[in-house]
């Protein structure tokens, strides 16, 4: 079972680039589950049609600890096995024990079954947060993928990500497979994210082109692979889950400087 997370900044993507991922996986013949962790619950819907997901945590809050695995787990496209661990009320509590409660009482469940082949945890950004680097922090997920784009702020935080990765590396065993591109047609995006992971040491594993047949499938509450399967945005979903599936390179990043990461914005014209 490989057990996976993805990050990156808040609204580059992380949640439809999981999803899409995940079915064309689940089209390639492996069993998954997906493990939402932010408090919005929104990681698992294109998956299940729209179906609003109950979160672990509101499960929790209405009936209890006494609760049976189906309660707060359901299958769709492609039998992919889906869990939303929700966050406490707003304003109260800290979001990030959510994934904390949810993963161990998965765990009691016995969820983790030796036929998953994988395992995603879709996750925020912020990995200051202790909760929301438990995946990393307690070797939870032992490959970690970051979505990024060619915008500033996309690769700043990246940048730090990768600083919540390379601490963790030693005591939680989890490595760098790779930075996902989630293009947003910025000028030189390709080539300057190629050099941004090539400076972390890592590898830019696949560029999604920007499309909006992605905005249309959302919008019927599906995947690209589900919705347009023969078109070739849904092709790119299976490259990207191919190449992850393939991966063999899995490294400890080594996060640059912000003057180094502006030299590499000024050097691809991000300045003018």
């Amino acid at each position: 079972m490989r057990q996976i997370a993805i990050y990156g900044k808040g609204g580059i993507g992380k949640s439809t680039t999981t999803q899409n991922l995940t079915a064309a996986l689940g089209e390639m013949g492996n069993k998954i589950m997906i493990i939402g962790c932010d408090p919005k619950a929104d990681s698992t819907r294109l998956v299940l049609g729209g179906l609003a997901q109950k979160t672990v945590l509101d499960t929790l809050r209405e009936e209890g600890e006494d609760i049976e695995l189906d309660a707060v787990l359901k299958a769709g496209f492609m039998g992919i096995k889906c869990v939303e661990s929700g966050g406490p009320e707003p304003g109260v509590g800290c979001a990030g024990r959510g994934i904390i409660t949810s993963i161990n009482l998965l765990e009691q469940l016995g969820a983790y079954t030796d036929d998953l082949d994988y395992v995603f945890y879709d996750v925020l950004g912020d990995v200051v947060c202790g909760g929301f680097a438990m995946p990393i922090r307690e070797g939870k997920a032992e490959e970690i993928y970051i979505v990024a784009s060619g915008e500033m702020m996309a690769m700043y935080a990246a940048n730090n990500i990768s600083k919540g990765v390379q601490k963790y590396a030693d005591t939680g065993g989890t490595k760098l497979g790779g930075i996902i591109c989630n293009s947003r047609m910025v000028d030189n995006e390709r080539e300057m994210l190629e050099h941004f992971a090539k400076e972390l040491g890592t590898q830019l594993i696949h560029f999604v082109p920007r499309d909006n047949l992605v905005q249309r499938a959302e919008i019927n509450k599906k995947t690209v692979i589900e919705f347009s399967p023969d078109e070739q945005q849904a092709n790119e979903y299976r490259a990207l889950a191919k190449a992850i599936e393939d991966n063999k390179m899995f490294v400890t990043p080594k996060p640059m400087s912000q003057d180094r990461l502006e030299e590499i914005l000024m050097e691809y014209g991000f300045f003018g």
